[in-house]
């Protein structure tokens, strides 16, 4: 008895840090793609994109890996709230990267247009994103469900900057009509970091079921302002 629960656990681990690691490649991919927004390097875009598709495969393999486990194993409640934690995590990690790879494709059809702005906002947007996203995963390995939901507060500063962003963006748009197509394209970026912070808050909804066992939406609020379709 004492071998297989050595067993589980162990395999229990293994899933928990392919899941952190996933993690790890979502903040990146985020960091990155304004690096490369902010560098207008159109190259280090690319890869971005195509780097894509290796967090996907990752994901999967994971997913796999989670109802063999089940499977396999019959973990009991406990454990099982961990493992479809993971499950449910390492889909919101994958979505994640997908609007990082947005950002890098927004970059790519900006080009080397000048901007209208300079870039202050949208990377410190990016940067508290991340830093809630890592903030998030430490609360789930040390099963801590109060900072997570102190987590989840946080993302009020990012919808506040979103709509700062909005709000100025509209101004130049409505100032000078030639800057629309870009004021948009800044706009997506924009949002896709306020969505990319949004699933954060789902990965601390599941930090607080493994815990407590009680599921529930932590977050009713969001940015005040429209966001694009």
């Amino acid at each position: 008895m004492n071998v297989a629960r050595e067993t589980f656990d162990r395999e229990l681990r293994r899933l928990q840090d392919d899941m952190l690691e996933l993690g790890r490649m979502t903040a990146n991919a985020m960091l990155e793609a304004i690096a490369a927004l902010r560098a207008r390097d159109l190259e280090n875009a690319e890869r971005i994109m195509a780097g894509d598709a290796t967090i996907n495969e990752r994901r999967f393999a994971l997913e796999a890996d989670c109802l063999l486990l089940i499977a396999t194993q019959q973990p009991m409640a406990s454990d099982l709230r961990i493992v479809a934690a993971v499950l449910d995590i390492t889909s919101n990690l994958e979505r994640m990267a997908d609007h990082a790879k947005g950002i890098a494709k927004i970059t790519i059809m900006l080009g080397t247009e000048r901007l209208i702005k300079p870039l202050v906002d949208i990377p410190v947007m990016a940067q508290k994103a991340v830093q809630m996203l890592q903030d998030a995963l430490d609360s789930f390995v040390r099963r801590d469900a109060d900072t997570a939901r102190q987590i989840v507060d946080r993302d009020d500063e990012i919808d506040a900057y979103y709509d700062q962003i909005y709000r100025e963006l509209l101004s130049y748009m409505l100032a000078d009509p030639r800057t629309i197509n870009q004021a948009t394209l800044l706009l997506w970026i924009a949002h896709n970091i306020e969505r990319y912070a949004d699933r954060v808050t789902n990965i601390c909804e599941r930090v607080v079921f493994t815990v407590t066992g009680e599921m529930k939406e932590l977050d009713l609020r969001g940015p005040s302002e429209p966001t694009p379709a």
